[in-house]
């Protein structure tokens, strides 16, 4: 199976969820909801996942499907950006998704408290990016990142359910990265937007 079949099924779900939405013959939405049932299969084949675990992310929505929006702080102190480091051992720039009750700049505020335990403002916005477009992990749906450049004003780390420690890379010293979480060239334009008064917002 190819990328190119998998980029079909992900059309079939959103074209399938509408359907069952905004549907209204009986018959119709037995239809709509065979297509879901076809292009989870096909995922769970790309993927090596259950079905019921595809299920579970690819086809737990109702109504008009649209991407989900996701957040990330690009901190800096001494022309060093700081990345938190998950279970797993990798590193990612700090952030996450947005909750439905908060805009992105205090979401990006919330997750940095909880995930790097420090107090932020969000001075600049850096980019919007279709992440699918960056990260390396495959998701089923679409991500809409919002990356912004944000100067720390107080506050420690302190080990959580998310992340197990914290710390100031330079450029030329980076971790391991989390790449289904960014990329690094995503980092290395926080860099760039960092040492740039002039930075213009990239957006796809």
């Amino acid at each position: 199976m190819t990328d190119k079949l998998v980029d079909w099924a992900i059309r079939l779900q959103s074209l399938a969820q509408a359907g069952l939405t905004y549907g209204k013959d009986n018959f119709d939405l037995e239809r709509y909801q065979e297509i879901r049932d076809i292009s989870a299969e096909m995922v769970a084949e790309k993927a090596g996942l259950s079905i019921e675990k595809v299920k579970n992310l690819f086809c737990n929505e109702v109504g008009y499907q649209t991407p989900k929006i996701g957040t990330r702080a690009a901190i800096f102190k001494d022309s060093k950006m700081l990345l938190v480091q998950e279970s797993d051992g990798l590193w990612s720039i700090p952030g996450g998704w947005c909750e439905v009750n908060l805009s992105v700049k205090e979401n990006v505020i919330k997750e940095i408290k909880e995930e790097a335990g420090i107090d932020i403002t969000v001075e600049k916005l850096i980019a919007i990016h279709d992440s699918n477009k960056h990260y390396k992990g495959m998701y089923p749906y679409g991500i809409s990142t919002v990356f912004f450049l944000c100067k720390p004003v107080g506050g420690s780390f302190k080990e959580n359910d998310e992340t197990i420690a914290s710390g100031y890379f330079a450029l030329d010293n980076l971790p391991e990265l989390s790449e289904d979480k960014g990329s690094r060239e995503q980092v290395e334009m926080c860099f760039k937007a960092y040492h740039d008064p002039y930075w213009q917002a990239e957006f796809e």
